[in-house]
């Protein structure tokens, strides 16, 4: 497998010889940006075009180009969820000027605090059939720019589990929409990050063939009188991290795998890590 990381180069407009030599030092091979939905409007071929020889001549991969956005895919208001289909395929074509493997989105909540927080209406079934038509003419698109798309999931979005992403690539029927491999983000309860072999094998097991590019944390379980799992440094947390990486070599040897959500001074830590993992179990990275 590969190893990328996102975070160190900011805004590929402003890519320089200074982050290249950060991400150069590193031994990653491929990077990642965000974007706001926004903003596509004043992004121009030049730009794309310079960015492209930079990163050709660096020897670097744009892994993920993600598109942000703040309109829940599955709203009961339909010029809203219209609204949601123009912010994510506007940004396709740039992606694919750019030359990014995949292009990164999220499905959004009923919650007005954000796409990452929770809304109890988010589970109901007139929600998932939205979500499904919704995303119909957004895979559509995407074939059409013969570009794959991403979607980032979680355990308190309406793609909370694995069950629940493989049955939305199912009834979406579309070659061109996959899911992130972001495992720590499909652990619900204590006892599944307390015995983490069993549960990273069930992830892989349900929804690892459509699952082609990974995302690389830990957890972290905080003291507390209800349940706090969060974010950790790879290799510095509960989970058997080795299972994760030897089941993604398995399904894609020449896949991405993203270490992100840390800030710069944490990434060496986490870089030094998973190639420590990743030796001691016989996963390949190059």
């Amino acid at each position: 497998m590969r190893l990328g990381v996102v975070g160190i180069c900011s805004d590929f407009r402003k890519l320089n010889q200074e982050e290249i030599d950060a991400v150069h030092e590193l031994q990653f091979t491929g990077i990642s940006y965000h974007f706001a939905s926004a903003d596509i409007p004043q992004v121009s071929t030049d730009e794309c075009t310079q960015f492209r020889f930079l990163l050709e001549k660096a020897g670097l991969n744009l892994i993920q180009f993600g598109i942000t956005y703040s309109e829940c895919l599955f709203d009961p208001d339909p010029t809203v969820r219209q609204a949601s289909i123009e912010s994510v395929n506007c940004g396709m074509h740039v992606a694919k000027e750019l030359g990014a493997f995949h292009y990164l989105f999220r499905p959004g909540s009923l919650n007005p605090e954000g796409a990452w927080t929770s809304h109890r209406d988010n589970y109901l079934p007139e929600s998932m059939g939205r979500l499904i038509e919704t995303l119909k003419p957004i895979a559509e698109n995407a074939e059409q720019e013969e570009l794959t798309l991403v979607m980032e999931t979680h355990a308190v979005s309406i793609m909370d589990s694995p069950e629940t992403c493989r049955e939305v690539v199912d009834r979406v029927g579309s070659e061109r929409l996959r899911i992130v491999m972001d495992f720590v983000n499909h652990f619900q309860t204590l006892r599944q990050v307390y015995d983490s072999e069993q549960r990273l094998n069930h992830i892989f097991d349900v929804m690892g063939s459509v699952a082609p590019m990974a995302h690389i944390k830990d957890i972290r379980v905080e003291n507390g009188l209800v349940l706090h799992l969060n974010e950790e440094v790879p290799g510095e947390g509960e989970l058997d991290l080795a299972v994760a990486l030897k089941r993604f070599d398995a399904l894609y040897p020449d896949g991405y795998g993203l270490i992100e959500h840390l800030p710069t001074e944490k990434i060496p830590l986490a870089n030094t890590n998973v190639r420590k993992i990743a030796y001691e179990n016989g996963v390949t990275i190059y």
